[in-house]
């Protein structure tokens, strides 16, 4: 039985009957999450760009898990149409109790857009997830305890908004923008919660210094990089299923509240156990929360139902 799944089990609640959509769940931290969560009774949708790895992943989870209720469904949040027809295999009715948006990528080496001409990280770490989070909210008000969960990083503390340039098209600094994005994504996660009150848990999480496939990112083309990460990430980074331990505590953990950031409590938040992390101070900002949650808004021509 995986790690993932006995910690899991051993501290968290039972959730039967509950659902979840896991982004990017066909490796990493959201596969090693839609496991823990799967052991503990949800009803998993894996909500993948690739449907054969989606597939896979799939098949993983139910080999430790062979009673686990999982399904794949398609999504590409880097193209907006996808996250639409995504959203439209919901029907009026149906509940959705957790949605994770973790799926991300981190420090492109190179200035690339989505299908919607985004810059590649602010589009789908943000922008993806935001549309996503404003076409699904209906369905995570449904059950009246629903949560909506968004993955930081620690990188959220060196990361600044820059309201006249959240696409990099003035400049682009592949780290910059990453931690734009995951500011933004711990922002939007605060934001969510002011605005909902106590009708949807809005929380987010961060998996410390995790070996993800995150890295073929930021190595992207430079195969020095690779051979370097590929060598040194296992000897200093936690595998993913520790790396994803925080966000099955945003995730499932009752005593969890609106607004929390969950992550490990080992030095520096790069390791240890989940508890509640470290928020730079930008992440506060009041008023460029609410211009960064406008911003969004308008780029992806959706209100958030809040």
């Amino acid at each position: 039985m995986a790690d993932s799944v006995s910690w899991s089990l051993q501290h968290l609640p039972r959730q039967a009957g509950r659902v979840a959509v896991v982004t990017g769940a066909n490796s990493g931290i959201g596969l090693e999450t839609a496991r823990g969560l799967a052991s503990l009774g949800m009803t998993v949708i894996l909500a993948c760009r690739d449907l054969d790895r989606g597939r896979a992943a799939l098949e993983d989870v139910k080999h430790s898990l062979p009673g686990a209720d999982l399904e794949v469904r398609q999504l590409d949040l880097a193209d907006l149409a996808s996250v639409e027809s995504f959203a439209g295999t919901f029907q009026d009715g149906d509940r959705l109790d957790v949605l994770v948006n973790n799926a991300g990528v981190m420090a492109v080496p190179e200035r690339t857009e989505t299908a919607d001409g985004f810059e590649t990280q602010f589009g789908v770490n943000v922008l993806g997830h935001f549309a996503l989070t404003a076409r699904l909210l209906p369905a995570v008000l449904e059950g009246g305890t629903g949560r909506v969960v968004w993955l930081a990083s620690i990188a959220h503390k060196e990361g600044r908004i820059t309201l006249e340039d959240l696409n990099s098209e003035r400049s682009y600094d592949p780290w910059q923008a990453y931690q734009q994005s995951k500011l933004a994504d711990l922002m939007l996660a605060f934001e969510i919660d002011r605005r909902m009150g106590d009708r949807v848990l809005s929380v987010a999480a961060h998996p410390g210094l995790s070996a993800t496939e995150l890295t073929e990112d930021m190595t992207a083309g430079s195969r020095v990089k690779a051979t370097i990460a590929n060598a040194v990430l296992p000897l200093v980074a936690m595998p993913a299923w520790k790396g994803a331990l925080p966000t099955l505590v945003a995730a499932a953990d009752p005593n969890v509240e609106g607004g929390a950031y969950v992550g490990p409590q080992g030095f520096q938040e790069m390791r240890g156990t989940p508890g509640l992390a470290d928020v730079a101070p930008q992440a506060r900002d009041l008023e460029v929360a609410r211009e960064l949650f406008e911003a969004c808004e308008r780029l992806t021509g959706l209100e958030m139902p809040v």
